[in-house]
């Protein structure tokens, strides 16, 4: 089983997640990190420090949140997203989007700029 970053991160990028993963697997983009499957190793240390619960099993993903299976593979290789092996602030905003729903269309990827 790999893990995946889910829709709870979009404009959050909470970053503890990276702190504990021995294989340093994040990427990072402007507003979500994703990872990339074929370097997570499963060892499920990440899920714990996600304080949005954004990290589910491949396996255990809601069917609403599946598509993020194969965004992260997407991201994860895009040249534009780095790997990140520290831990960082938050986005600014973060408070406000951590409990926010429906956050798909916030997400900036390459094809899509901000709105």
């Amino acid at each position: 089983m790999t893990f995946v970053v889910t829709e709870p991160c979009i404009r959050c990028k909470y970053t503890d997640c990276v702190t504990v993963c021995p294989m340093e697997c994040f990427k990072e983009g402007p507003n979500f990190l994703v990872i990339d499957p074929d370097e997570c190793i499963d060892c499920s240390m990440c899920v714990a420090e996600c304080p949005v619960g954004a990290i589910v099993g491949d396996r255990e993903i809601a069917p609403e949140q599946a598509h993020f299976i194969e965004l992260n593979r997407q991201l994860s290789r895009h040249p534009d997203w780095q790997r990140l092996r520290h831990s960082k602030a938050p986005l600014p905003d973060h408070a406000h989007w951590a409990t926010a729903k429906d956050k798909l269309s916030e997400l900036v990827y390459p094809e899509r700029k901000a709105s």
